[in-house]
């Protein structure tokens, strides 16, 4: 199996998924993104697609150190999100061709439960105070929110 191809699609306001495809039809998904530097990841992601395309996808280790060792100038938070999300995708093409989850591929799970928020926003204290009463019906019991009027 070769990764054929990276496809990223933007979706405003700022997040950013990436397709990588291999010649046997398996797809794997990744999510490489800063907020606000959407595009600066974009074009690391294709830059990066050199060391990427053509190259056997379960080599996963070996093709993170290929890209992360390549250039002169390493690191930093544009290329290692770049790196994040072509390795999501790695591992998400492993875990469909293996027929496992992703967890499992990384050692198992953790834990049985997860705590969990809702973003509620809103410019008005009225209408945060409405939109958590739904989202506590709905079994929400912790929430983030932005400063309101």
């Amino acid at each position: 199996m070769r990764i054929t191809k990276l496809t990223t699609y933007r979706v405003p306001p700022r997040w950013m998924f990436l397709k990588v495809e291999t010649d046997e039809g398996v797809v794997g998904w990744g999510e490489p993104v800063i907020e606000g530097r959407a595009r600066t990841v974009e074009a690391a992601v294709h830059e990066l697609a050199d060391y990427v395309v053509g190259q056997d996808p379960a080599r996963i280790n070996d093709l993170w150190q290929v890209m992360y060792r390549a250039g002169f100038y390493r690191g930093g938070p544009i290329m290692m999100s770049a790196i994040a999300g072509i390795d999501q995708a790695l591992w998400d093409i492993k875990g469909k061709v293996m027929g496992q989850p992703v967890y499992e591929l990384l050692g198992g799970l953790v834990r049985d439960r997860m705590k969990v928020y809702s973003w509620v926003g809103g410019d008005r204290p009225a209408d945060v105070i409405r939109d958590i009463k739904r989202l506590r019906e709905g079994g929400f019991d912790t929430f983030k929110m932005n400063g309101t009027e």
